[in-house]
Order: C-alpha cells, then structure tokens, then sequence
C-alpha cells in the first residue's frame, strides 16, 4: 500500500481520497517480534527506521509536548523516515473524560498528534502490547492492522534452533521437548543467550539443566510460573 498510493493519489479519481502517508498499528504481547516486524517493514520500503524514545518526547510541560513532535515529524518528513512510536499507546492511547487541567491538556496532544499523522506524508507505525489501549480515532485511520501471534511449536523450534546450533548443546538437549512450553521469540532469545553464559562459565557445551534454569529465570522475570511447564 505504502508503494503505491502516491500513483494512486495522483492517477485515479479514487486518489484525492487516499490518505498523503500510512499509519499502521503492529500489536502482540511482548516478545512476539514487533520492534523485529517493524525494521523488516522499513527494509524492505528502503526507509530509515527512526524509534521515537516517548521518555523524551511527552514533557509535563504545556505545550513542550507538541513542540517536540513538530520537530520529529518535519525531521522525518524531509528524510523519508519510517516513524516507530514503540508501546506507542503511551501518547496513542484513549483520551479520558475530562476532570482537571491536566486531563484536557493531555487530551489536547492526543488531538494534536491525530491531526500531525493525518497530515504526514511518510509512514507512522505503533506497536502496542493491547491494541485496545490505542484511541479510537487512531483506530478508525488506521490503514493496516497486523496482530503478531504467538509463536506455534514448529515456529518455537525453528527460532530455538536459530539460536543455538547443535554441535554447541549435549545430545540430551531436546528442541521438540522445549518447544511445547509455549514461549515467545524474545524470551527463547534470552534463555538461550542465558543457557549459553552459563555454558562457558562452566567450560562445558549447553546442557538440558543449562537450558532449565536459563527458562526458568527467564520465566520468574516475566511473572509466570516455571513449575507449571514441567521443566
């Protein structure tokens, strides 16, 4: 879409009703990829991928807020940038009945930045870990939606695999067997790069107990429960 809606705009009578940029909405729980599916997108696009850090850009400041966004997007607009506002419901998200002044400034910059994207010309994507966290007007111009699952067992063997390579595990190390514990990517990634630092601390190749442990931290620090996976 993103390709072709410039010679859409400007070659059919349909074009005037084709929005100048694209804002696209990437939601999933956290470790299914959506930082990864974003910098594929802007690699295949020949974009430069820009995260926006919110930390710096929402001021408790009046106005400060909107000041900051004016210079990301002109900066992004001569550049040809593809905008990520990861876990962006934090300045997307649904603007609230109005109580005191802070309420209606804080709506006014949802109102502000809704009217900055329709206008933008380049393309804006929002990763959320809820999607129903985002305001409803983002929603309705939403021109692409893509909800990550999480990944099936042939697809956690797959990255497990990527991961780590079978010469460097014992031969008790059973990817079938770790992929039925229903993890994300991102925690695979770090149980894997866990299980291989306790490895070489132990000068030894990766054993099924280095994986165990490596899960279960992973797991503590996510606040689920490892005892539940018969590890």
């Amino acid at each position: 879409r993103f390709r072709y809606s410039d010679g859409v705009r400007r070659n059919s009578k349909v074009g005037r009703f084709v929005p100048p940029g694209l804002l696209a909405l990437i939601s999933g729980v956290s470790g299914t990829g959506k930082t990864l599916a974003a910098e594929v997108l802007a690699g295949e696009l020949n974009l430069e991928l820009v995260k926006i850090d919110l930390s710096t850009l929402v001021s408790k400041y009046i106005g400060e807020t909107e000041k900051n966004l004016d210079q990301v997007f002109d900066a992004a607009g001569f550049g040809g940038a593809l905008l990520l506002f990861d876990e962006g419901d934090a300045i997307f998200g649904q603007r609230s009945p109005v109580s005191d002044a802070r309420d209606r400034y804080a709506n006014m910059e949802v109102s502000y930045l809704l009217q900055r994207v329709e206008t933008f010309s380049g393309f804006v994507l929002i990763t959320t870990n809820l999607a129903g966290n985002v305001d409803s007007a983002f929603r309705r111009r939403l021109q692409a939606v893509i909800e990550l699952p999480e990944p099936s067992a042939d697809a956690q063997r797959a990255i497990w695999e990527i991961h780590l390579g079978a010469d460097e595990c014992d031969a008790e190390v059973d990817f079938d067997r770790l992929s039925q514990l229903k993890l994300t990517g991102g925690q695979i990634r770090n149980a894997a790069v866990s299980a291989a630092l306790l490895s070489a601390a132990s000068n030894q190749k990766i054993s099924e107990s280095n994986l165990e442990l490596a899960i279960k931290r992973e797991l503590k620090q996510q606040g689920r429960l490892a005892d539940s996976l018969k590890l």
